[in-house]
């Protein structure tokens, strides 16, 4: 009886250094799921570059971006991250206080990626986290400069297609606007379209449209829905016949 009882406080803290461990480990996994949340909503965004990526992911609360692989989420694999978070854990049983730990894991961020991966722990990177610019932001569309700039022609008139190419030519746009111009049945149309939104698949595209005919000069912005991608609202089409408002 005598070495039972002298067994009991050994037995009691080999149990609580278990239970402290455990502490550990549930703080990591909480950590390893504020990475794995963090990789659902970058995956969840349209196709950028790893610049963007990163500066992305710094953004989120509580994450810093150690290192980054790849060139963009559409080459190749994607791009690999290694982000630091922290993770909390408490056992009133044998915690004094709150366990925190700082943990490192790799995200693959990628526009082929279908579901969710576990983030893998790795060795934090030494130094301190990267620090990136944000996005360039894009070029605002000139609504009320094109419908200064484009000609005004009468009901007897005709219009010219070199004339609206000129006014086009005179507003000197930002490189980063696409224009396109048509001419259908002594009619003009243009388009205006900011290229960084060609190859985002999620979010409306923005653009411009106007319409050069006789007896009216007309810009407009067509409405969200049909500037969705697929839509076709933000084509030269649309802008010599255009589609009905949707219901």
């Amino acid at each position: 009886m005598r070495r039972i009882l002298l067994l009991a406080p050994l037995l009691l803290f080999t149990a609580g250094c278990g239970l402290a461990r455990s502490s550990e480990s549930e703080a990591t996994a909480a950590a390893r799921d504020a990475a794995g949340r963090a990789a659902e909503q970058l995956n969840g965004r349209p196709p950028r570059t790893a610049e963007e990526v990163g500066w992305a992911a710094s953004q989120i609360e509580g994450m810093e971006v150690m290192r980054v692989t790849g060139t963009s989420t559409h080459a190749g694999d994607g791009v690999d991250l290694v982000v630091r978070t922290s993770g909390s854990a408490y056992n009133r049983w044998v915690d004094l206080e709150e366990i925190t730990v700082r943990r490192c894991f790799t995200v693959r961020v990628s526009t082929e990626s279908r579901s969710r991966e576990d983030p893998h722990a790795v060795d934090c990177p030494d130094g301190p986290a990267l620090v990136f610019a944000p996005p360039p932001a894009p070029p605002r569309l000139p609504g009320e400069e094109l419908r200064a700039a484009l000609p005004r022609v009468p009901r007897d008139g005709r219009v010219d297609e070199a004339g609206v190419r000129r006014a086009l030519a005179a507003l000197d746009l930002d490189p980063g606007i696409r224009t396109e111009v048509k001419s259908d049945r002594g009619r003009v149309g243009v388009v205006l379209v900011v290229e960084a939104a060609e190859d985002n698949h999620v979010d409306p595209r923005d653009c411009l449209l106007a319409r050069v005919v006789p007896g009216a000069t007309e810009v407009w912005v067509p409405p969200r829905i049909q500037r969705m991608p697929g839509e076709g609202g933000c084509t030269v089409a649309n802008t010599l016949d255009p589609a009905p408002p949707a219901h």
